[in-house]
């Protein structure tokens, strides 16, 4: 995972913005759900599980990102299939060298029905259009391989989830100064009115769909069974005196 300077970004007023926002809209999403275990998976600086009500949560993590629960490969989940109801997962796809992989394993832990919430930068957005200009820095958040919603969408509907909530926010362009963003707090208002999809972050929750079995009957020919129903049995003692 390419998440060289993270550390250093939390820190800063454009770190604290973003993630009081996600922070704010997890909260509303997984504050009613009920199960048995949770995870986050990256991000252990902040405890993105602690509104939550279920009573086994914990932060997995690769070597080296932090005070993690589990540490192991993303791309091999050390947890049974079927066993996890709740998977908070900030910003790990746009930073991780195969995200489809890391994506199976998600589906292959949750239980059907299980919810998945994650959060990502959006390339349709002031945060996008900061890495293609000159100078633009070469550490998180900027270094990630930014997925758009719709591509994230297709990824999850060919893994049998379906997207139940979107969210689109922080409007304010990428600034380190301490006044910078607050002083363009108007956009988020006018963001969310006029151009809802270019927030510079962004949450989808989905849920695991499991589909039901199909017995699948032999195709009966009705016309002939019903032939044969109605056809006269001849017996050989009747056969012999009609001679």
């Amino acid at each position: 995972m390419s998440i060289h300077g993270i550390e250093d970004w939390l820190a800063t007023p454009q770190g604290r913005y973003v993630m009081a926002w996600e922070q704010e809209k997890i909260n509303a999403v997984i504050d009613d759900l009920f199960g048995y275990n949770a995870l986050q998976l990256g991000l252990p600086q902040l405890q993105l599980l602690a509104h939550n009500r279920i009573p086994l949560r914990q932060i997995v993590g690769e070597a080296g990102s932090g005070a993690v629960n589990v540490v192991c490969d993303l791309r091999e989940l050390p947890f049974a299939a079927n066993s996890i109801d709740l998977l908070v997962m900030p910003h790990v796809l746009e930073f991780h060298d195969d995200p489809h992989q890391v994506l199976r394993e998600v589906e292959r832990i949750l239980i059907p029905d299980g919810q998945l919430v994650l959060t990502g930068f959006n390339p349709v957005s002031l945060w996008g259009l900061r890495r293609k200009l000159p100078n633009c820095p070469q550490e998180f958040p900027f270094n990630g391989n930014y997925l758009s919603v719709l591509r994230l969408k297709d990824w999850l509907q060919l893994l049998n989830f379906e997207v139940d909530r979107g969210n689109f926010g922080c409007y304010a362009p990428p600034s380190l100064q301490p006044g910078g963003i607050s002083q363009w707090r108007f956009m988020e208002t006018a963001g969310e009115r006029w151009w809802s999809f270019a927030g510079g972050v962004y949450l989808l929750r989905a849920i695991k769909r499991v589909r039901g079995m199909r017995l699948i009957m032999p195709a009966w020919n009705a016309a002939k069974a019903k032939a044969k129903a109605l056809q006269p049995m001849i017996h050989k003692g009747s056969e012999k005196r009609g001679r």
